[in-house]
């Protein structure tokens, strides 16, 4: 099975530390949302998307990747850092964009979020919350998270 991983992390890279993470369990490719080519999300058979959490919703060049895909039948995952635990706005976020992918034909089989430090906005005065995350606790539970879908997918 071939595993894609597509993401997006503009300030602290914490998501791309998730993304990459799990593509060492996958064995998957790990690409920024602006690297992906057309050819790639076509050949591969489960694809992970995963952002930072901004203003309630995934990244906005992500999600219009999202709303480009062709009609199909594929697998993915989602996953995502935010500053706050999960809650209605992480929740709201990840269900944005699962109704893009559904309504393109996507099969969601998981998802994912952990803290992620954040500085954005009135955080910086204070010099930021969940500093160090994502930690290497948080990295571990990715990557049994990654160990989890290969279950998923071989059943």
């Amino acid at each position: 099975m071939k595993t894609l991983i597509i993401y997006a992390s503009v300030h602290h890279q914490n998501t791309e530390k998730i993304a990459r993470a799990m593509g060492l369990v996958l064995n998957a490719s790990v690409l920024n949302f602006f690297q992906v080519k057309p050819k790639e999300i076509k050949e591969a058979d489960l694809i992970g998307f995963g952002s930072g959490v901004y203003f309630g919703k995934f990244h906005q060049g992500l999600i219009k990747l999202a709303q480009s895909l062709p009609l199909t039948k594929k697998k993915a995952f989602l996953f995502s850092t935010s500053g706050m635990k999960k809650n209605f706005i992480v929740n709201y976020s990840h269900n944005h964009f699962k109704k893009i992918l559904k309504a393109r034909g996507w099969e969601i089989i998981d998802e994912f979020n952990c803290l992620g430090f954040d500085n954005f906005g009135l955080l910086r005065i204070i010099g930021g919350i969940n500093k160090n995350r994502p930690h290497q606790q948080d990295l571990a539970q990715a990557k049994d998270f990654a160990r989890s879908l290969n279950k998923k997918i071989k059943e």
